[in-house]
Protein backbone atom coordinates (compact mmCIF):
# COMPACT_ATOMS: atom_id res chain seq x y z
CA UNK A 1 0.00 0.00 0.00
CA UNK A 2 3.18 2.52 -0.21
CA UNK A 3 4.16 4.20 -2.89
CA UNK A 4 7.93 4.52 -2.64
CA UNK A 5 10.74 3.04 -4.29
CA UNK A 6 14.05 3.91 -4.84
CA UNK A 7 14.74 5.23 -8.43
CA UNK A 8 17.16 3.06 -10.71
CA UNK A 9 17.35 0.50 -7.84
CA UNK A 10 17.13 -3.25 -8.00
CA UNK A 11 15.04 -3.26 -5.20
CA UNK A 12 11.67 -2.22 -7.74
CA UNK A 13 12.42 -5.62 -8.50
CA UNK A 14 10.96 -6.97 -5.25
CA UNK A 15 8.26 -4.18 -5.19
CA UNK A 16 4.63 -4.68 -5.10
CA UNK A 17 3.41 -2.65 -8.69
CA UNK A 18 1.90 0.17 -7.18
CA UNK A 19 -1.11 -0.62 -9.54
CA UNK A 20 -1.35 -4.24 -7.90
CA UNK A 21 -1.85 -1.92 -4.58
CA UNK A 22 -4.65 -0.25 -3.17
CA UNK A 23 -3.87 3.18 -0.08
CA UNK A 24 -3.19 6.15 0.36
CA UNK A 25 0.29 8.15 2.16
CA UNK A 26 1.67 11.08 3.51
CA UNK A 27 4.10 14.09 3.80
CA UNK A 28 4.05 17.12 5.77
CA UNK A 29 6.95 19.40 6.18
CA UNK A 30 7.25 22.24 3.88
CA UNK A 31 4.64 21.03 1.19
CA UNK A 32 3.18 18.61 -0.71
CA UNK A 33 1.43 15.43 -0.04
CA UNK A 34 0.78 12.30 -3.00
CA UNK A 35 -1.22 9.68 -4.24
CA UNK A 36 0.31 7.22 -6.33
CA UNK A 37 -1.31 5.88 -10.13
CA UNK A 38 -4.29 4.05 -8.58
CA UNK A 39 -4.66 5.04 -5.34
CA UNK A 40 -1.62 5.01 -3.05
CA UNK A 41 -1.22 8.63 -1.75
CA UNK A 42 1.60 11.00 0.18
CA UNK A 43 1.06 13.83 1.72
CA UNK A 44 3.70 16.42 2.59
CA UNK A 45 3.92 19.70 3.88
CA UNK A 46 6.97 21.65 3.94
CA UNK A 47 7.88 25.22 4.57
CA UNK A 48 11.02 27.52 3.14
CA UNK A 49 12.97 24.10 2.29
CA UNK A 50 12.68 22.23 -0.74
CA UNK A 51 14.86 19.03 -0.33
CA UNK A 52 11.67 16.99 -1.54
CA UNK A 53 12.15 18.08 -5.10
CA UNK A 54 14.59 14.68 -5.35
CA UNK A 55 11.58 12.71 -4.72
CA UNK A 56 10.24 13.78 -8.16
CA UNK A 57 12.11 10.84 -10.14
CA UNK A 58 10.91 8.19 -7.44
CA UNK A 59 6.98 9.09 -7.22
CA UNK A 60 7.21 9.30 -10.77
CA UNK A 61 8.42 6.14 -11.34
CA UNK A 62 5.47 4.73 -9.07
CA UNK A 63 2.89 6.33 -10.22
CA UNK A 64 1.85 8.48 -7.34
CA UNK A 65 -0.10 11.24 -6.89
CA UNK A 66 1.01 13.79 -4.56
CA UNK A 67 -0.31 16.54 -2.51
CA UNK A 68 1.05 19.60 -1.74
CA UNK A 69 0.17 21.52 1.38
CA UNK A 70 1.98 24.95 2.44
CA UNK A 71 1.42 28.08 3.95
CA UNK A 72 2.67 29.73 1.56
CA UNK A 73 0.14 29.73 -1.66
CA UNK A 74 2.86 30.96 -4.30
CA UNK A 75 5.26 28.42 -3.52
CA UNK A 76 3.36 25.75 -2.41
CA UNK A 77 1.43 25.78 -6.34
CA UNK A 78 4.83 26.11 -7.69
CA UNK A 79 6.45 22.94 -6.28
CA UNK A 80 2.95 20.82 -6.85
CA UNK A 81 3.32 21.89 -10.34
CA UNK A 82 6.64 20.63 -10.69
CA UNK A 83 5.79 17.51 -8.50
CA UNK A 84 2.74 16.98 -10.91
CA UNK A 85 1.03 17.03 -7.51
CA UNK A 86 -2.24 18.73 -6.25
CA UNK A 87 -1.93 21.83 -3.59
CA UNK A 88 -3.74 22.14 -0.32
CA UNK A 89 -3.27 24.82 1.96
CA UNK A 90 -2.12 24.33 5.41
CA UNK A 91 -0.76 25.95 8.35
CA UNK A 92 0.80 23.32 10.66
CA UNK A 93 0.67 24.80 13.75
CA UNK A 94 -3.60 25.23 13.39
CA UNK A 95 -5.25 22.23 14.39
CA UNK A 96 -8.33 23.37 12.94
CA UNK A 97 -6.41 23.05 9.30
CA UNK A 98 -5.05 19.90 10.33
CA UNK A 99 -8.50 18.69 11.11
CA UNK A 100 -10.06 20.16 7.53
CA UNK A 101 -7.22 18.75 5.34
CA UNK A 102 -8.00 15.32 7.04
CA UNK A 103 -11.25 15.21 6.49
CA UNK A 104 -10.63 16.51 2.81
CA UNK A 105 -7.63 13.65 2.47
CA UNK A 106 -10.64 11.17 3.56
CA UNK A 107 -13.12 12.32 1.27
CA UNK A 108 -10.84 12.55 -1.91
CA UNK A 109 -8.45 9.76 -1.72
CA UNK A 110 -9.63 7.34 1.11
CA UNK A 111 -6.71 7.16 3.37
CA UNK A 112 -3.12 7.76 3.60
CA UNK A 113 0.02 5.36 3.32
CA UNK A 114 3.19 7.52 4.40
CA UNK A 115 2.98 11.01 6.35
CA UNK A 116 6.57 12.86 6.53
CA UNK A 117 6.79 15.53 9.15
CA UNK A 118 9.17 18.25 7.41
CA UNK A 119 7.98 21.50 8.27
CA UNK A 120 10.63 23.50 10.60
CA UNK A 121 11.75 26.77 11.08
CA UNK A 122 14.79 27.86 13.27
CA UNK A 123 15.47 32.05 12.98
CA UNK A 124 14.70 34.47 15.96
CA UNK A 125 13.77 38.10 15.83
CA UNK A 126 16.11 37.96 19.42
CA UNK A 127 18.94 35.91 20.51
CA UNK A 128 19.67 32.36 20.04
CA UNK A 129 21.49 31.45 23.03
CA UNK A 130 19.69 30.80 26.96
CA UNK A 131 21.00 34.15 28.15
CA UNK A 132 19.02 36.46 24.73
CA UNK A 133 16.40 33.88 23.69
CA UNK A 134 13.11 35.46 23.28
CA UNK A 135 10.01 33.36 24.67
CA UNK A 136 8.26 34.41 21.78
CA UNK A 137 10.78 33.35 19.72
CA UNK A 138 10.78 29.74 21.30
CA UNK A 139 7.09 29.26 21.59
CA UNK A 140 6.96 30.46 17.74
CA UNK A 141 9.66 27.70 16.98
CA UNK A 142 7.84 25.05 19.00
CA UNK A 143 4.71 25.78 17.41
CA UNK A 144 5.85 24.91 13.96
CA UNK A 145 8.38 22.24 14.59
CA UNK A 146 6.59 20.60 17.37
CA UNK A 147 2.98 21.03 17.42
CA UNK A 148 2.93 20.57 14.02
CA UNK A 149 4.49 17.22 14.26
CA UNK A 150 2.12 16.17 16.84
CA UNK A 151 -1.07 17.27 14.75
CA UNK A 152 0.63 15.69 11.64
CA UNK A 153 0.69 12.54 13.74
CA UNK A 154 -2.57 12.69 15.28
CA UNK A 155 -4.38 13.37 12.24
CA UNK A 156 -2.51 11.19 9.91
CA UNK A 157 -2.44 7.72 12.06
CA UNK A 158 -6.51 7.38 11.14
CA UNK A 159 -5.83 7.60 7.76
CA UNK A 160 -3.37 5.20 7.85
CA UNK A 161 -5.84 2.87 10.56
CA UNK A 162 -8.24 2.67 8.10
CA UNK A 163 -5.39 1.67 5.21
CA UNK A 164 -4.46 -0.96 7.38
CA UNK A 165 -7.72 -3.05 7.45
CA UNK A 166 -6.28 -3.41 3.83
CA UNK A 167 -3.23 -5.07 5.75
CA UNK A 168 -1.25 -2.64 4.62
CA UNK A 169 0.21 -0.36 7.62
CA UNK A 170 1.45 2.90 7.19
CA UNK A 171 4.89 4.70 7.98
CA UNK A 172 5.43 8.24 9.57
CA UNK A 173 8.34 10.27 8.92
CA UNK A 174 9.20 13.05 11.56
CA UNK A 175 12.52 15.48 10.53
CA UNK A 176 14.82 15.84 13.41
CA UNK A 177 18.24 17.06 13.11
CA UNK A 178 21.93 16.40 14.10
CA UNK A 179 21.09 19.58 16.17
CA UNK A 180 18.83 17.19 18.51
CA UNK A 181 21.97 15.45 19.25
CA UNK A 182 24.54 17.76 19.48
CA UNK A 183 24.48 20.41 22.10
CA UNK A 184 24.36 23.96 20.13
CA UNK A 185 24.40 26.66 22.61
CA UNK A 186 23.51 29.04 19.42
CA UNK A 187 20.48 27.21 18.72
CA UNK A 188 18.41 26.32 21.65
CA UNK A 189 15.22 26.84 20.70
CA UNK A 190 15.54 24.35 17.50
CA UNK A 191 17.94 21.86 18.84
CA UNK A 192 15.36 21.47 21.91
CA UNK A 193 12.60 21.67 19.13
CA UNK A 194 14.46 18.63 17.24
CA UNK A 195 15.17 16.98 20.25
CA UNK A 196 11.44 16.92 21.55
CA UNK A 197 10.49 15.97 17.76
CA UNK A 198 13.27 12.40 18.04
CA UNK A 199 11.28 11.65 21.44
CA UNK A 200 7.99 12.30 20.40
CA UNK A 201 8.66 9.72 17.22
CA UNK A 202 9.73 6.46 19.36
CA UNK A 203 6.40 7.35 21.66
CA UNK A 204 4.53 7.30 18.29
CA UNK A 205 6.03 4.05 17.32
CA UNK A 206 5.54 2.49 20.85
CA UNK A 207 1.53 3.88 20.69
CA UNK A 208 0.69 2.35 17.22
CA UNK A 209 2.69 -0.88 18.17
CA UNK A 210 0.90 -0.91 21.50
CA UNK A 211 -2.23 -1.06 19.33
CA UNK A 212 -1.51 -3.27 16.79
CA UNK A 213 -1.48 -0.63 13.92
CA UNK A 214 1.51 -1.93 12.26
CA UNK A 215 2.40 1.25 11.49
CA UNK A 216 6.09 2.76 12.16
CA UNK A 217 7.37 6.21 13.05
CA UNK A 218 10.72 6.89 12.60
CA UNK A 219 12.85 10.06 13.51
CA UNK A 220 15.11 11.50 10.50
CA UNK A 221 18.19 13.56 11.36
CA UNK A 222 19.94 15.28 8.40
CA UNK A 223 23.39 17.04 8.89
CA UNK A 224 24.16 20.11 6.89
CA UNK A 225 22.28 20.52 3.90
CA UNK A 226 22.62 23.99 2.47
CA UNK A 227 19.47 25.17 2.28
CA UNK A 228 18.49 28.62 2.59
CA UNK A 229 17.72 28.16 6.66
CA UNK A 230 20.91 26.71 6.86
CA UNK A 231 22.90 29.55 5.30
CA UNK A 232 20.93 32.09 7.59
CA UNK A 233 22.67 29.69 10.39
CA UNK A 234 26.11 29.69 8.92
CA UNK A 235 25.56 33.97 8.39
CA UNK A 236 24.52 34.50 12.12
CA UNK A 237 27.92 32.37 13.31
CA UNK A 238 30.04 33.85 11.04
CA UNK A 239 29.18 37.41 12.31
CA UNK A 240 29.26 36.47 16.24
CA UNK A 241 32.73 35.61 15.53
CA UNK A 242 33.69 37.69 13.12
CA UNK A 243 34.36 35.68 10.18
CA UNK A 244 33.08 35.80 6.48
CA UNK A 245 30.30 34.16 4.65
CA UNK A 246 32.93 32.09 2.87
CA UNK A 247 35.21 31.29 5.81
CA UNK A 248 32.04 30.62 7.98
CA UNK A 249 30.66 28.08 5.54
CA UNK A 250 34.72 26.51 5.57
CA UNK A 251 34.22 26.33 8.72
CA UNK A 252 31.29 24.78 9.29
CA UNK A 253 31.91 22.39 6.26
CA UNK A 254 35.12 20.84 7.75
CA UNK A 255 33.05 19.41 10.89
CA UNK A 256 31.65 17.10 8.04
CA UNK A 257 34.04 13.62 7.86
CA UNK A 258 33.05 12.31 4.70
CA UNK A 259 34.24 16.00 3.38
CA UNK A 260 32.19 16.82 0.71
CA UNK A 261 28.88 18.78 0.59
CA UNK A 262 25.45 17.30 1.61
CA UNK A 263 22.64 17.42 -1.32
CA UNK A 264 19.15 17.48 -0.34
CA UNK A 265 19.02 13.90 -2.38
CA UNK A 266 20.54 12.47 0.56
CA UNK A 267 17.53 13.37 2.62
CA UNK A 268 15.30 12.83 0.46
CA UNK A 269 16.62 9.17 -0.43
CA UNK A 270 16.80 8.23 3.35
CA UNK A 271 13.08 9.44 3.67
CA UNK A 272 11.88 7.11 0.48
CA UNK A 273 13.64 4.61 2.58
CA UNK A 274 11.94 4.91 6.12
CA UNK A 275 8.72 5.07 3.95
CA UNK A 276 8.87 2.40 1.75
CA UNK A 277 8.65 -1.49 2.92
CA UNK A 278 12.33 -2.21 2.63
CA UNK A 279 12.19 -0.54 5.97
CA UNK A 280 9.33 -2.65 6.97
CA UNK A 281 10.94 -3.92 10.54
CA UNK A 282 12.19 -0.33 11.80
CA UNK A 283 10.43 1.63 13.94
CA UNK A 284 11.44 3.83 16.68
CA UNK A 285 14.83 4.34 15.29
CA UNK A 286 16.86 7.35 15.07
CA UNK A 287 18.46 7.43 11.64
CA UNK A 288 21.02 9.75 10.90
CA UNK A 289 22.02 11.39 7.63
CA UNK A 290 24.94 13.72 8.74
CA UNK A 291 27.96 12.16 6.74
CA UNK A 292 29.12 11.54 10.29
CA UNK A 293 29.27 15.05 11.98
CA UNK A 294 27.82 12.82 14.73
CA UNK A 295 31.14 10.77 15.16
CA UNK A 296 33.41 13.98 15.58
CA UNK A 297 31.16 16.53 16.98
Amino acid sequence: MFIWSMAGSSRNSRRENPAQRRGRGSFHGETGALRPGRGEEDSCNRRRRRPWRGLRSPLSDEGAVVIVADLHDDAGEHLAQELGAHYRRLDVSSEKEWSALSLGLKRDFGGLDGLVNNAGVASSKGGEDVESIDLEDLHRIFAVNVDGTVLGCKYGIPLMVRNASNAVPGSIVNLSSIAALIPASFLLAYGASKATIAHISRSVAMHCAERGYGIRCNSLHPGMVRTAMMNRIIDRVGRNRNLGADEAGALFDAKVPLGRPQEPDDIAHAALFLLSDESRFVTGTQLIVDGGMTLSN
